[in-house]
């Protein structure tokens, strides 16, 4: 299934699913009127920035690629953190920092000498969503705390849902659906209630609690094993290039966050 067909179904299956959850329950404190577009900036980060440009890169690049590249997320967290939130930078984070930009140089360029321009474009657009996902973590923070974790993810989730869906549904109905298996409509509804819905406010709850780049960091687990699944699953070999990156990666990371 293309990427942008199956972005429709899989936002529309989680805003219907998180919208009756939200709606099922009462709050305390109603949400404050300028607090609305904030949320609304969440969905446009969330939707068309992270989970669509995501798919798409995705699709032009190889999934261990864009799993490394994922993890490299705590250290924009961080520099965004500096930028927005105004916190102090300190010499080991920096290097870190610095040490996983050049694992991700490095695992571009493994993807450029394997095939192509195709892999380096890909590669590129999935490092445009995980930078909308970094800002996405750090503008909801505060809401997050004021509102309480489902709801904003709802509201967030429903309105970039909501943005995307005339698009989303062009796709949708223009799109031959002859060769869909049942595998890819598993995944569907795999992503869209295990992860649009079940991990998104399970990120946010963390957030409420912890610190934006310390709860980054647990998702550097994600490349290992979206790499050891694509090997067994996939067939994607994994080169010396691309592990001497992703090393690097992940010691910028352990070392920005120790």
């Amino acid at each position: 299934m293309e990427a942008f067909t199956f972005a429709f179904f899989r936002f529309t299956i989680a805003s219907i699913v998180l919208l009756a959850i939200v709606r099922s329950r009462s709050y305390a404190l109603t949400i404050e009127r300028k607090d609305y577009p904030r949320i609304v900036l969440l969905g446009i980060l969330i939707i068309p920035l992270n989970q669509t440009l995501f798919l798409v890169g995705q699709a032009m690049t190889a999934a261990g690629h864009g799993a490394f590249l994922f993890a490299t997320t705590p250290l924009w967290i961080f520099l965004l953190a500096r930028i927005h939130l105004k916190e102090k930078t300190t010499a080991r984070r920096l290097t870190g920092i610095l040490l996983g930009l050049a694992g991700v140089i490095v695992i571009m360029w493994s993807g450029l000498q394997t095939a192509g321009k195709e892999y380096l474009l890909g590669d590129i657009i999935i490092v445009i969503a995980v930078l909308a996902w970094a800002y996405y973590s750090i503008l909801g923070k505060d809401l997050v705390r004021k509102y309480g974790a489902l709801r904003i993810t709802g509201y967030a989730l429903s309105s970039g849902a909501l943005l995307y869906f005339p698009f989303g549904l062009y796709r949708a109905i223009s799109f031959d659906y002859s060769g869909v298996t049942y595998a890819a409509w598993l995944s569907v509804g795999y992503l869209a209630v295990g992860l649009s819905v079940i991990v998104y406010l399970i990120w946010y709850w963390l957030l409420k609690y912890m610190d934006a780049s310390r709860a980054a960091v647990f998702q550097n687990i994600q490349p290992i094993a979206a790499s050891i699944t694509a090997y067994f699953f996939l067939g994607e070999a994994i080169g010396a290039a691309f592990v001497v990156g992703g090393l690097i990666v992940m010691s910028g990371v352990v070392l920005s966050e120790t």
